[in-house]
């Protein structure tokens, strides 16, 4: 019992049990240390090995699809058929799929009308949002409180699928490529992050341009966007995936397949396996090297995939970012 009893210096202090242990020439205990959290402990070799097994097997589930619409893409007709649709093992490769759908068909002219839609629409968001924003974030501007509110209404409420079609169709937007952008501008959800983002800016930095004479599209342009590049980088990339895979209002608006973006061309492609006029997808390879069938559909999915992985990683590093400055803070 004596063993228990806490050791006290000459000058009264309790003295702790690592020291005593060291002083004794004792080997001391291994503890925790008080000060960080048991996760920052340094992990068992057991847990590494779960956690390796754990990743990997993400990254496999990751991987592997898109291994397989890569190799599928690159095969010939016959390998798709011999393997039964995927081609898993790399046999023959070719890039005869992705020769023939960008000769100038069906599927290069939706993949401009992609990019078109896209780049046009993307800008008009994001100028839209911007200034959508910098309004409500200034407290004394004109009707702040209830534009706000009415931002706030469209995120949870919408007018329904016909009247949305029935005020499409008044303003003479059918078969119109306005009709692929207007109806989803704008995002009160992106317009939310940017706001509160401008409201974190010191608003004496703004008062002091103000003083120096700038005016508001000067405060704006001059010191709030480059202040903002990740939020609004972040908010581009929203806008921009958005509009690349939105198929939905090709679909309600859009008559004339000429016009059709290339997500809906992807969509007829590989779920209702319809072959458009002028896409070569319909044509029988019988040795003559062009390809049909899987192959085109993948090489189609891969096509589309390709600008956002190109785009992505440019806009990455500004994600976290721009999320977390622009969230709503608690």
């Amino acid at each position: 019992m004596s063993g228990m009893t806490p050791e006290i210096s000459a000058e009264g202090a309790v003295l702790p049990r690592d020291v005593v242990d060291d002083a004794r020439g004792r080997r001391p205990k291994r503890r925790r240390n008080p000060n960080r959290p048991v996760w920052e402990e340094q992990p068992t070799v057991a847990g590494q090995v779960a956690k390796f097994v754990i990743l990997a097997g993400v990254v496999l589930a990751v991987l592997f699809p898109l291994w397989t619409v890569v190799v599928t893409s690159l095969s010939t007709t016959q390998e798709s058929i011999k393997a039964g649709g995927l081609v898993v093992v790399p046999g023959e490769l070719t890039l005869n799929a992705y020769t023939q759908i960008l000769s100038g068909g069906v599927v290069t002219r939706a993949a401009l009308v992609s990019i078109g839609v896209t780049a046009v629409g993307t800008t008009i968001s994001v100028v839209v949002s911007v200034l959508a924003a910098y309004g409500l974030s200034r407290p004394g501007s004109f009707a702040h409180r209830p534009l706000l509110f009415v931002f706030l209404i469209t995120m949870f409420f919408g007018a329904g699928l016909i009247p949305t079609y029935l005020l499409v169709s008044s303003l003479n937007l059918i078969d119109s490529y306005w009709a692929l952008i207007l109806p989803g501008a704008v995002s009160a959800f992106n317009v939310l992050i940017l706001r509160n983002f401008f409201m974190a800016i010191d608003s004496s930095i703004l008062d002091a341009a103000r003083i120096d004479g700038a005016g508001e599209w000067r405060v704006l342009g001059g010191i709030v966007l480059p202040m903002s590049k990740a939020v609004v980088a972040v908010i581009a990339l929203f806008y921009g995936v958005g509009y690349w895979n939105a198929f939905f209002n090709a679909m309600l608006y859009i008559n004339d397949n000429a016009k059709w973006p290339l997500q809906l061309v992807l969509r007829s492609y590989v779920l209702q396996g319809v072959t458009l006029p002028g896409s070569g997808a319909g044509q029988v390879d019988v040795g003559t090297g062009v390809v049909t069938g899987m192959p085109v559909k993948m090489a189609v999915m891969i096509l589309a995939i390709i600008p956002i992985l190109v785009v992505y990683p440019f806009v990455q590093r500004h994600f976290t970012k721009g999320v977390i400055f622009g969230a709503v803070k608690g």
